[in-house]
């Protein structure tokens, strides 16, 4: 891929130069919705499409380090808006679709975003909270003809007054490109603001690990939401002229055996969630689908177990290679790969230019096989730049050059790496980090709750399931109606994912003497495990 020195643009990269490079024909983008039907798109047709998104935002007067976003299930709009926007050098974020009314404040409010892509059953949701975001000035609707109101405009209409040709102005490396929003164990959500250098690093793991080629056909199953969704079903595979299949249906067995056999999907990144619940699934489903084409799958998320990778040895008759990375990684940072034989249950071995260690608290390196905290020598091109409003937290991750990931590891003898868990309470579920204090904050709203804590507790389908201790006041008793109250509530309020698997009624919430939950002592009595020092605790 060529690069030239001063333009670094993503948007352009996987547009305008795949056409120069003489892909304009080529199909970018199958689109297949939930009913099956096929739209497909070429590389010219995606460039024309962020060609006429990046001026409809700049006759918005949207311009350089805007903060724009996407609130939209998974669709060919998500992918022009996102293009478009960064071909403008705004910043673009990209939301879940079923994201609550809170979840959307705090990343709306926090980032100061000027605009927001959604359709109208979304709109919903920011219509009622709209009013206390006052950076917010327009609402584009992809469904309609026709503007709603003052400030809700029609994608329709702004996409036929705009023009499909576009110049986008040279990007340097450091240009601030891509936010998502990451969850802490407490506090409100941190803003992971990458730049357009990130696309150097994400190009480069495309090749040398999910060892992608302009001849191949893709299909990663992640949302945009998702940081996956962006640098390896976005911005990786683009950049190197890939064509890519989109599908719009949820989990499918059969149906998800039928694309891959339909579409002779070569290369298929998925999440290991995703991948468990195909394990529980009829064996006939796999032994009779024609995966001839298939040549690599991937995996990321959350480790991926053993016996997932054992399964589809027998079913699929392929590996899986697990991959780790993080949203504030941006790319792919230690990763099972084609080449070097899987270890089952690893995370595998670093990319190239990639330094680990695995150190103590006192930043001492530990010895083999010992568990620490996983951490990666700062500068790699995709690391993330900020914490958005918040340098404070964005200083504390980095000490003496070594970026501290909140995970803790150990490496064997051989180099490879083995994920031990978090340093912090977040809680991995399906691959999906979710903040503890977010999923508290929603239960407090609960009219019957004086209290509640929120763990994450281990679970064969999801990694980690959402665990709620829940306090009633005196007046109130538990039932199974409060329980689907609560439940529907937190869904709502934060997000579907959030939603508590487990919801255990209790009479107190153990908290130490300054105030904090002590979820450690919650969890250990959820597993019926030694709490350890409970010193603290209040009396």
């Amino acid at each position: 891929m060529l690069i030239q020195n001063d333009q670094f643009n993503i948007g352009h990269i996987c547009t305008q130069l795949q056409c120069e490079l003489g892909h304009a024909d080529r199909i970018a983008m199958r689109w297949i919705d939930a009913q099956n039907s096929r739209t497909d798109f070429t590389f010219g047709d995606l460039e024309r499409h962020s060609n006429r998104f990046a001026n409809a935002l700049s006759a918005l007067d949207v311009g350089k380090g805007d903060v724009f976003f996407t609130f939209l299930p998974k669709m060919p709009e998500q992918f022009f808006a996102f293009l478009g926007t960064l071909k403008i050098q705004a910043v673009c974020g990209t939301l879940f679709s079923n994201f609550g009314e809170d979840a959307l404040l705090d990343r709306l409010g926090d980032s100061g975003a000027v605009g927001i892509i959604t359709r109208k059953s979304l709109y919903k949701k920011v219509a009622r909270i709209r009013g206390k975001l006052p950076a917010l000035r327009f609402v584009i609707l992809v469904d309609g003809d026709d503007d709603q109101s003052a400030g809700v405009y029609s994608y329709a209409r702004i996409m036929a007054e705009a023009s499909d040709s576009f110049d986008t102005q040279p990007t340097s490396v450091e240009t601030p490109s891509v936010l998502h929003y990451t969850s802490g164990s407490t506090g409100k959500p941190k803003g992971v603001l990458h730049r357009h250098g990130s696309l150097v690093s994400q190009k480069a793991t495309t090749e040398g690990v999910l060892g992608l080629t302009e001849n191949d056909i893709y299909w990663c199953t992640a949302d945009q939401g998702w940081v996956t969704g962006t640098s390896y079903g976005i911005i990786g595979p683009w950049s190197l002229g890939v064509t890519q299949i989109h599908y719009g249906g949820g989990y499918d067995a059969q149906a998800w055996m039928e694309l891959l056999a339909a579409e002779k999907i070569t290369v298929w990144y998925s999440a290991p969630t995703a991948l468990r619940m195909l394990m529980r699934e009829d064996e006939r489903i796999f032994s009779e689908a024609d995966l001839s084409s298939l040549r690599s799958i991937f995996s990321v998320g959350e480790p991926l177990n053993p016996e997932v990778i054992l399964w589809s040895q027998r079913l699929l008759k392929r590996d899986i290679y697990d991959t780790w990375f993080q949203t504030e990684t941006g790319a792919i940072m230690i990763p099972n790969r084609p080449g070097i034989p899987i270890r089952p249950g690893s995370m595998g071995k670093p990319f190239e230019g990639i330094e680990p260690a695995i150190l103590a608290d006192d930043g001492t390196a530990v010895a083999d096989g010992e568990q620490g905290n996983l951490c990666l020598k700062a500068g790699w091109p995709s690391m993330f730049v900020t914490y958005l409003n918040n340098e404070s937290a964005y200083n504390s991750k980095f000490k003496n050059g070594w970026y501290y990931t909140g995970d803790t590891a150990r490496r064997d003898s051989d180099g490879y790496y083995w994920f031990m868990g978090r340093s912090d309470d977040v809680i991995n579920t399906a691959g999906h980090l979710i903040s503890p204090f977010e999923v508290e904050s929603a239960l407090l709203e609960v009219e019957e709750v004086a209290e509640s804590g929120v763990i994450g507790a281990p679970d064969e389908l999801l990694f980690e399931k959402v665990v709620a201790f829940v306090q009633l006041h005196d007046r109130y008793q538990p039932s199974k109606d409060l329980e689907i109250k609560i439940r529907l509530h937190v869904s709502n309020r934060a997000s579907s994912i959030a939603t508590p698997q487990d919801i255990i009624f209790c009479d107190g919430i153990p908290k130490n003497k300054s105030g904090k939950i002590m979820r450690r002592v919650l969890k250990a009595r959820y597993l019926g495990e030694d709490p350890g020092d409970t010193s603290t605790l209040e009396i």
